[in-house]
C-alpha cells in the first residue's frame, strides 16, 4: 500500500514495512519510530544502521547477533526499543521483519 510518511510517497507491506528501503530516510525513520512508541536519539542510529548493513549483506538478523554486534548490547538493544526490539528497529530502519521475529 502507498502512503505519505513525513511528506514523502512510500510503500508500506501488509505489516508496515518499507519494501522499497531506498525510500527510506531520517525523516521517514523519525515518523515509524513515533507510531512505534519510540523517540529516537543519537544512540538509535548506529543500531539501525548496523541492520541496514547487515539486511544489505543478506545476514539474517537476531536479537542475539545484534547483541554481539559491538554497537549494542541486548540489554542496551532491549532499553532503546521496547516491546519487541528487532521487530521495531527492523521497521524504523525500513528493512522487512526478520524471519526470526514472529
Amino acid at each position: 500500500m502507498e502512503t505519505t510518511i513525513a511528506g514523502k510517497q512510500v510503500k508500506l507491506n501488509e505489516q508496515g514495512y518499507l519494501t522499497d528501503l531506498n525510500e527510506w530516510s531520517r525523516e521517514v525513520a523519525t515518523a515509524l519510530a513515533a507510531e512505534e512508541g519510540v523517540e529516537l536519539g543519537e544512540e538509535h542510529w548506529p543500531v539501525l544502521e548496523y541492520l541496514q548493513n547487515q539486511h544489505k549483506q543478506e545476514v539474517p538478523l537476531t536479537i542475539r547477533k545484534v547483541g554481539k554486534s559491538g554497537i549494542v548490547d541486548i540489554k542496551g538493544f532491549y532499553a532503546l526499543f521496547p516491546g519487541g526490539p528487532l521487530k521495531k528497529a527492523s521497521r524504523i530502519a525500513g528493512i522487512p521483519k526478520p524471519a526470526s521475529c514472529i
